[in-house]
């Protein structure tokens, strides 16, 4: 098992530049389900998640080729059951369960795995599906789909608890492109994943107005082809480089990205002092003469993503005076608070708020991730952090950020990683 040794105290400088978003790649990448023609996505980012979704994929029937951040896949003929091997090791493999019902009229899919950050139901996806017009039973472990007549011409209310649901929106959209009749899907996911997705499904001739929205409207057609996709910027791993800059850079630029996509967590960290300068595809950032704290609320997009809500925290920890973050997608979403308090942070929790007062410094100490965002989180402490600092279960990071050790080594950081 990998960790990850990070020494504190090095100024990062140059250009860092961003992957392919992984809350894209998967969706996609399950989409190509949809028809038996070749389909070519390009900047897939080379990552635990996406290495499963691709053995998913095979493992369903289709050919899959993969090179240089290209995966081809030709699903001439797929199977309906999806492997509990594979499944259960990332909450995202759901998301072939509606190509499949689509594709096939029916899915099995084992009940998924992936982080453990609180509860994370497939409550939405399933009622999605059977306001859809789907028959659905949940049985020992696994989730049986099966289309009925009459599937199609609904309106469909995707709002839940905590707001919509991005993988649940992309589950129904791609389970509703080859049902007869007109799909309206009503509390929409809005976030620049969703759009992609869409994107990629009009060019295959789905017929889809909305996507970005909180209403998406969906014309069933007969059958679709393959088409070619260039996945768009991880949003989440550029602003997770950001607070990096924010951290230790002396001027550290985020090339490849989308700053649209970013608005409000930029405006979060100018909030809070730090210079930033945006173009239309990069952010250069450093260190803040007089930072001060913030105060910050999750929302879904184009709010505060859940997403950077930990690397905010670990940013917040060196700040003065108290900021005040919450969390209202994931409540329980706080489980690196723990680990950086261990590190010399003052973190006290209050339910879903995390009330952070700002020490003179961290402390390297080995620490335990949790979780993806949780663990990056943690390799941003250390890079602040007096000594060394010991990030252990790396396989949590390596999930969603595609070598991010090489990538912060090469603007200066000093980090190495060593297995056990």
């Amino acid at each position: 098992m990998d960790k990850l040794l990070v020494t504190g105290g090095s100024e990062l400088e140059g250009d860092i530049y961003t992957s392919g978003s992984k809350n894209s790649a998967l969706p996609i990448l399950a989409a190509t389900l949809l028809t038996r023609d070749r389909c070519v996505i390009r900047r897939v980012p080379d990552l635990s998640d996406t290495n499963y979704m691709v053995q998913i994929l095979a493992a369903l029937g289709a050919h899959v080729e993969r090179a240089s951040g290209t995966v081809e896949v030709e699903a001439e003929k797929v199977i309906s059951e999806a492997p509990y091997e594979l499944v259960r090791k990332m909450r995202a493999s759901i998301c072939v369960m509606g190509p499949l019902l689509a594709r096939t009229g029916v899915a099995n899919v084992s009940l998924p795995g992936g982080c453990v950050i609180g509860d994370r139901p497939v409550d939405l996806h399933l009622r999605g599906l059977e306001q859809l017009g789907a028959d659905i039973k949940v049985e020992g472990g696994s989730i049986y789909v099966k289309a009925q007549d009459g599937m199609g011409d609904r309106e469909i209310n995707m709002r839940g608890k905590h707001g919509s649901t991005v993988l649940g929106t992309d589950n129904l959209m791609m389970a509703a492109v080859l049902t007869k009749g007109t799909t309206v899907i009503e509390g929409a996911a809005m976030e620049p994943e969703v759009k992609d997705l869409a994107h990629f499904l009009k060019a295959m001739g789905a017929k889809i107005e909305g996507a970005g929205t909180r209403r998406i409207v969906i014309e069933g057609v007969k059958e679709l082809q393959g088409a070619e996709h260039t996945v768009i910027p991880d949003r989440i791993e550029a602003g997770t480089f950001i607070i990096a800059g924010a951290i230790a850079g002396k001027r550290l630029t985020v090339k490849r990205c989308n700053p649209a996509h970013m608005t409000a967590f930029l405006k979060s960290l100018t909030d809070s002092g730090y210079p930033v300068e945006v173009t239309s595809d990069s952010v250069t950032v450093s260190r803040a003469a007089s930072p001060r704290g913030g105060d910050i609320r999750t929302e879904p997009y184009p709010g505060f993503p859940t997403d950077m809500q930990a690397q905010f925290t670990a940013l917040y920890a060196n700040v003065p005076g108290i900021s005040v973050i919450t969390e209202t997608i994931f409540p329980q979403r706080f489980m690196h608070a723990p680990e950086l308090n261990r590190m010399g942070a003052k973190i006290t929790l209050e339910g879903p708020t995390a009330i952070i007062t700002g020490v003179d410094h961290l402390t390297g100490a080995p620490v335990m991730a949790s979780d993806l965002r949780a663990s990056a989180a943690l390799v941003l402490a250390g890079l602040m952090a007096k000594g060394e600092t010991a990030v252990n279960r790396l396989y949590h990071i390596d999930r969603g950020y595609e070598n991010i050790d090489e990538k912060l080594i090469m603007v200066g950081a000093k980090m190495r990683r060593v297995r056990e």
